[in-house]
């Protein structure tokens, strides 16, 4: 009997994983190795609101106002390269990426959003990468994996 609980359990938290990764559009802070103080700057704040309003130039110049007193923040430092991507500075972006990843190479955001800068740069193989280190990061699945492997699936039919 407590084996058929715990499958029906297993399956509600792996049903409840694919449907936030439909649900989410991942903005690629997922660090779970920083405490949430982190975002208490409110330069980070004010970060985040210029990446919801698409004001990429604002955000670079708050992330860099985080990063110039925490230069171990990489949430910061992914949104960063999120804003660069955005703007089409990919040799940027990937600088950035790599400061978060440097910091935290399991950080999921991270993770994720270099492997869409290296799709958009044609760079299957990388991004690739990073799609399977997520898939190790990610025991029972997460955003940020569902989300670039369906980047990587559509960059693939593309190609053909």
């Amino acid at each position: 009997m407590w084996i058929k609980k715990f499958m029906m359990a297993l399956t509600f938290v792996a049903a409840t994983q694919l449907l936030s990764a439909q649900l989410l559009h991942a903005m690629g802070s997922s660090n779970n190795d920083q405490p949430a103080a982190k975002a208490a700057d409110p330069n980070f704040d004010m970060g985040k609101q210029a990446i919801d309003a698409k004001d990429w130039p604002s955000a670079l110049k708050s992330f860099r106002l985080v990063v110039g007193k925490d230069p171990k923040n990489a949430d910061a430092f992914n949104y960063m390269g999120y804003a660069h991507r955005q703007m089409g500075d990919y040799a940027s972006a990937f600088k950035a990426y790599g400061e978060a990843l440097a910091i935290n190479p399991n950080h999921k955001g991270a993770n994720e959003y270099i492997g869409e800068a290296y799709l958009k740069t044609g760079n299957l193989e990388k991004a690739e990468m990073h799609l399977a280190k997520l898939d190790d990061i990610c025991t029972f699945g997460c955003a940020e994996y569902t989300m670039l492997k369906r980047k990587v699936a559509e960059f693939k039919a593309a190609q053909n």
